[in-house]
């Protein structure tokens, strides 16, 4: 085998193995999916095998119930399985509530195609005042969707209570009072409602980002239920290996064809 023969068959094989590494280290920052906030607790857990691993236990929003807009009883169990964008407001505001609504309703006029992905929330912070009249009045002003975008009372200490423990809104924004809570942030939620950020309402880039991220948690998978395409990165030396073996195979043939057809 003459120098530019070996060269080529080096080549031929060095090609999979690269090709493996280089796919196995950039698949890994391929998605930068959303992070999780919150961590109560981590506790060892025993897998089938006997072997511990450490399994994060994440903040999960707790259930709450409301009257929204329709006069319908509703509850953050209604909305198993969805995506949640949660804010709140007062609908007597005349400072930051009409520009919140504003950029609630280009959010979900950016899903009207997915709206089953997603569910909008509005929560009064002054429910004495915000009647279910009220409520439906603030809605129709922004043309709202009333089945994926619900406008919200119920009991004060309950929804204040939700606000600054469930959703740490005074993490999320410090300048928040806790006897009138009044942000600017919208709280997203996974489907296991999990607090994956919170986003300024009125800050473009942020809102951009709002957009990306809530197709991307509905793409996230349990990680105790991995991607079929997770599996087979075991593998992937093997078939590039085949890859490489056709490579070379073709790349033999054709030298002998040569040599044949010069001898002829």
């Amino acid at each position: 085998m003459n120098k530019k023969a070996f060269l080529a068959l080096m080549l031929a094989l060095a090609m999979p193995i690269a090709g493996y590494y280089i796919v196995k280290y950039y698949s890994k920052e391929a998605v930068h999916m959303p992070g999780r906030y919150f961590t109560p607790d981590s506790v060892v857990v025993s897998d089938v095998n006997g072997k511990k691993v450490t399994d994060t236990i994440w903040h999960k929003v707790k259930n709450i119930e409301f009257t929204n807009q329709l006069g319908n009883k509703v509850s953050l169990d209604d909305l198993k399985g969805r995506i949640l964008v949660i804010d709140f407001f007062f609908t007597r505001c005349p400072s930051i509530c009409p520009g919140l609504a504003r950029s609630m309703k280009r959010l979900q006029d950016s899903f009207k195609k997915n709206d089953s992905i997603v569910q909008f929330i509005s929560i009064s912070v002054d429910p004495e005042h915000d009647s279910v009249p009220q409520l439906r009045k603030f809605a129709d002003r922004y043309n709202a969707n009333h089945d994926t975008w619900w406008f919200v009372t119920g009991n004060k200490k309950e929804i204040y209570d939700f606000a600054l423990n469930e959703l740490k809104a005074g993490l999320a924004d410090t300048e928040v009072d806790s006897s009138f809570i009044h942000t600017e942030n919208f709280f997203l939620l996974d489907s296991s409602r999990v607090v994956r950020g919170w986003f300024n309402g009125f800050d473009s880039v942020k809102q951009a980002q709002l957009v990306r991220d809530i197709p991307l948690l509905m793409l996230e998978k349990d990680k105790k239920k991995p991607s079929v395409f997770r599996e087979f990165i075991p593998i992937l030396p093997i078939i590039f290996f085949c890859i490489g073996a056709v490579f070379v195979g073709v790349l033999i043939f054709n030298r002998m064809k040569k040599k044949e057809e010069s001898k002829s």
